[in-house]
C-alpha cells in the first residue's frame, strides 16, 4: 500500500470558500457592533449588559470579543438518544441525520387522498410511521393538533410523538410554560432531570425574528433550555427581499447575526449548554408573494447557512424533503429529491422536513415514505468508493479472467450486502414484471406502504406508570396559558 496515501472518504459540497466563510462573519460581527439586534425580554437584557454588551431600552449592540466567548464556549458536538437511552443522532461534521417536518396545520388523508385539516391522531401515526421508517432518524410532528385546546396543542402533540416513536424527538412549544410541560413529560420518560441531562432525546426548534429581533417568548425559552440545559435549535428564517436583503450573501448576514446574538444570550445564562445552529434564507417569490420551500434558492441559502456552522465548529440544523407542490406528484418528487442530496452533500445534521409539501403548509405520509427512500440513496451514496486490497479485487478478477462471471465467487457472497441499495417502493423491475404486479405507480406503492407499516409497526410501550403521568401533565389545567 502506499505511504500516506489521501483518500476522499465521503462525497462533500464546496459552497463557500474560507474566505467567503470569513467575509460573512467579518459583516456580521460589524451589523452586531454597530446596529445590534432588539431583544424583548428583561432577564436577557440584564445578562447582556452585565457582560459588557451596550444595552439602549431593548437594542442591544455586542462587542465582537463577547461573540467570540459565546462561540468558544458552545459544545462543538451535541448527542441525542432514542427513548431507551441509547445514541442515536451524533451533532458533528459529517454526520447527517433525516427526519420529518412539523407543524403544517393541513394533511393528505391516507384513505380518501383528500386535504384536511391535521389531528392528534395524525401527529402520532405519522410519527410511529417515522419511527417504522429506516433512514428516517428523528422525529417531529408533521402536523398541528386542531382538535387539541389551542393553548395545550404542543403538549398533546408531544404526547403522540413520545408514546409513537423510540427515535429522538424535536419539539415546538409554544411558550415557556408549554416548554416547561413538555420537559416535564420528558424527564418522566427517562427516568429523572439527571438522566434527560445526560442523555438527551428531544431537543426545542425555536425562532429569532427577522430582521435582528428577539421576541419575549423565544427568549424565555431559549433561556429554559439553556438553565435545564435542553439541546436547543435556534434557527432563523430570513426571506430574501422581505425580512433580509434581495441578495444571497445579505442575508446571510442578517441570519447570522441573529444566530450568533441569540448563542450569546443562550451562552450567558448556562456556558457550555447545547446550541445547534442552522435554519435557511428562503426566497420570496415576487410573482405570487410565497416563501417558497422547494426552490433552489432556498437550498442555497440552507447549505450556506450549514456551511458557516461548520465553519464554526458547531451542530447544524437545515431543511429538505419538502416541495411547494400542493399535491403528491411529480413536482413533489423532483424537488424533495433534489434538496435531499444537496443537504447531506452540505454535511448537516439534522436534516428535517421530510413528508412536508404545499409550501410547508400541508403534510403527506407518502411523501414521508418517498423521502425514506431518497435519504437511503443518499447516505449510500455519501460513502463514496472504498479502496483497498479487498475492494479492488485483483486476485478475484484474476481467478475469473475473461469471459468468466462474479456470481458464484466468494468474494460475491461476502460482500454483496454491504454494496447492495435496497428499496422498498422505487420501481427496479422489468416492463413484463411491473405490468403482472398490477403497473402501479410510484404514489399507489407509497400508499400501501404507509398502510402497511401502519398497520403492522409496533412501538414498545412506555411503562404504565410512565403514561399515567404523561397522561397528568396532559390533562392539567391551563388557564394561565391562555
Amino acid at each position: 500500500m502506499k505511504v500516506n496515501m489521501r483518500a476522499q472518504a465521503t462525497v462533500g459540497l464546496n459552497l463557500l470558500s474560507d474566505d467567503q466563510i470569513e467575509e460573512i462573519h467579518s459583516a456580521t460581527l460589524q451589523v452586531l457592533q454597530t446596529v445590534g439586534v432588539e431583544v424583548y425580554e428583561e432577564e436577557a437584557l440584564q445578562l447582556l449588559k452585565n457582560a459588557g454588551a451596550d444595552v439602549e431600552g431593548t437594542r442591544v449592540r455586542l462587542p465582537v470579543w463577547l461573540v467570540q466567548e459565546a462561540l468558544a464556549g458552545a459544545p462543538k458536538s451535541v448527542t441525542l438518544y432514542n427513548r431507551s437511552g441509547e445514541p442515536a443522532c451524533i451533532l458533528e461534521k459529517g454526520k447527517i441525520y433525516y427526519g420529518s417536518g412539523s407543524d403544517t396545520p393541513y394533511t393528505i388523508d391516507v384513505e380518501t387522498g383528500k386535504r384536511r385539516l391535521a389531528t392528534n391522531a395524525d401527529v402520532g401515526m405519522a410519527a410511529k410511521l417515522a419511527d417504522a421508517l429506516e433512514h428516517i432518524d428523528f422525529i417531529m410532528s408533521l402536523g398541528l393538533a386542531s382538535d387539541a385546546p389551542p393553548e395545550a396543542s404542543d403538549v398533546y402533540q408531544y404526547q403522540a410523538m413520545v408514546t409513537n416513536t423510540r427515535k429522538p424527538i424535536l419539539f415546538t412549544a409554544h411558550g415557556r410554560q408549554g416548554l416547561l410541560d413538555i420537559y416535564e413529560i420528558s424527564s418522566l420518560v427517562a427516568g429523572g432531570d439527571r438522566d434527560l441531562r445526560l442523555k438527551p432525546f428531544c431537543a426545542l426548534y425555536n425562532e429569532p425574528s427577522s430582521p435582528l429581533m428577539h421576541s419575549k417568548e423565544a427568549v424565555e425559552k431559549l433561556l429554559t433550555c439553556a438553565e435545564k440545559e435542553i439541546p436547543m435549535i435556534y434557527v432563523p428564517a430570513t426571506m430574501l427581499g422581505a425580512t433580509g436583503p434581495v441578495t444571497p450573501a445579505g442575508s446571510l448576514v442578517v441570519a447570522n447575526a441573529e444566530q450568533l446574538s441569540g448563542l450569546v444570550i443562550h451562552q450567558l445564562k448556562k456556558k457550555g449548554a447545547p446550541f445547534i445552529y442552522g435554519g435557511g434564507t428562503p426566497p420570496m417569490d415576487l410573482r405570487t408573494f410565497i416563501c417558497s420551500y422547494g426552490s433552489s434558492q432556498r437550498d442555497l441559502g440552507c447549505t450556506s447557512l450549514v456551511k458557516i456552522g461548520q465553519y464554526y465548529n458547531l451542530p447544524t440544523f437545515t431543511t429538505a424533503g419538502c416541495s411547494d407542490a400542493h399535491v403528491f406528484d411529480q413536482q413533489a418528487g423532483m424537488e424533495a429529491g433534489f434538496n435531499t442530496l444537496i443537504a447531506g452533500l452540505a454535511g448537516g445534521n439534522l436534516i428535517h422536513d421530510a413528508g412536508y409539501i404545499g409550501i410547508g403548509l400541508i403534510s403527506s405520509m407518502e411523501m414521508l415514505v418517498l423521502c425514506d427512500e431518497a435519504a437511503s440513496n443518499v447516505k449510500y451514496y455519501l460513502r463514496g468508493v472504498e479502496v483497498n486490497a479487498e475492494t479492488l479485487a485483483v486476485d478475484v478478477i484474476k481467478a475469473v479472467g475473461p469471459g468468466g462471471n462474479f456470481i458464484g465467487e466468494d468474494h460475491t457472497m461476502d460482500n454483496f450486502r454491504k454494496y447492495r441499495l435496497d428499496t422498498h417502493v422505487v420501481n427496479r423491475l422489468n416492463l413484463d414484471a411491473w405490468e403482472e404486479a398490477g403497473s402501479k405507480t410510484f404514489g399507489e406503492l407509497a400508499n400501501e406502504r404507509v398502510k402497511k407499516l401502519l398497520a403492522e409497526h409496533t412501538v414498545p410501550p412506555l411503562p404504565e406508570g410512565v403514561l399515567a403521568g404523561i397522561d397528568a401533565v396532559v390533562q392539567r389545567e391551563r388557564k394561565e396559558r391562555l
